[in-house]
């Protein structure tokens, strides 16, 4: 169980990612991403998630580099990933979108590069393509984002590598306990995006009754709620106070009888698309 913002899991090929990192979804291209991302590596964070669909990669990439500089740390001590848009999905087109984020990201290699949704059809292509960047060294680690059991059970069917992470939606009102005990058995980390259901549980009477009790924020429980369940976490924010906050989950630890409260919230309910009905364009 991890104890301090910068502990990290170690993924199926050996490579260790922090359990807790930014995410910057919706988070606007220029000052705003950029300023975000050092408020996170200046208060400790190791672990930065974009994604082309994003459209944020340069802001991200420039607020990495000025963080480094800032705070002297190295490339080799962050850990960024981006992630393959449902567009530019196939073989050569994964490869280009791959090199695309390179450049933007102003970066050498990435730590962890996703299939972003399992688009019927190509998402097999694409992961050969995430196989041969990895292969090649320009990547340390790859995986897929909102993949089901039956997803993954077919992606396993053909490919050569197992992915190192399933990035899913992931909050007490979803909980997807099969996913999180497949994903287990098959070495594959579960990453929560979303962790917060989108704001949609903070103001939850059983959620903020344990909160009190811990003398906590509901995020904070939410978030050590992920962690204890071992599924890596990525809360977004853009405000410096909140980028703190979301860190300040080591100094307890949630009660069995809680964390089952927290599961029994479970709704099978999505705040963002579903991977079987929706995938976005």
């Amino acid at each position: 169980m991890p104890n301090h913002l910068q502990e990290t899991v170690t993924l199926n090929n050996e490579v260790h990612m922090p359990w807790l990192g930014l995410g910057v979804y919706l988070a606007k291209e220029g000052d705003e991403v950029v300023q975000a991302v050092k408020a996170a590596i200046r208060a400790g964070y190791r672990s930065i998630d974009t994604a082309s669909a994003y459209r944020n990669e340069e802001g991200v990439g420039q607020g990495v580099r000025e963080a480094l500089k800032e705070n002297g740390l190295r490339r080799e001590d962050l850990f960024i990933t981006s992630k393959v848009w449902n567009s530019d999905q196939g073989y050569e087109t994964t490869l280009k979108s791959f090199d695309d984020s390179l450049k933007r990201l102003g970066l050498d290699y990435l730590d962890l590069f996703l299939v972003h949704w399992p688009v019927k059809g190509k998402y097999k292509d694409t992961w050969r393509a995430l196989e041969k960047v990895y292969a090649e060294g320009k990547v340390r680690a790859i995986g897929v984002s909102n993949f089901q059991i039956h997803h993954l059970e077919d992606l396993l069917s053909e490919a050569k590598i197992v992915p190192a992470v399933n990035q899913v939606e992931f909050h007490p009102y979803l909980t997807q306990k099969d996913l999180l005990r497949y994903c287990l058995e098959k070495g594959i980390q579960l990453e929560a995006w979303s962790p917060l259901g989108q704001g949609n549980l903070l103001e939850h009477e059983i959620l903020q009754g344990i909160a009190a009790k811990y003398g906590k924020t509901v995020a904070q429980v939410i978030l050590r709620w992920d962690l204890q369940l071992g599924v890596v976490t990525i809360p977004k924010s853009v405000r410096e106070a909140r980028i703190i906050e979301n860190a300040d989950v080591f100094d307890f630890e949630l009660s069995a009888e809680d964390i089952q409260a927290i599961d029994e919230l479970n709704r099978n309910q999505r705040f963002g698309s579903d991977p079987d009905k929706n995938i976005p364009k």
